[in-house]
C-alpha cells in the first residue's frame, strides 16, 4: 500500500502549499503599501 502513503503526501504537501500562499497574500495586503 505504498501508493496510499504516497498519495497522502502529495495531498498534504499541496494542501500546505495553498494554506501558505493564501495566509502569505491575506496578511501581506497592507504589507504592499
Amino acid at each position: 500500500m505504498w501508493y496510499f502513503a504516497w498519495i497522502l503526501g502529495v495531498l498534504l504537501a499541496c494542501s500546505f502549499g495553498i494554506i501558505n500562499v493564501m495566509w502569505l497574500e491575506f496578511n501581506g495586503l497592507d504589507a504592499d503599501e
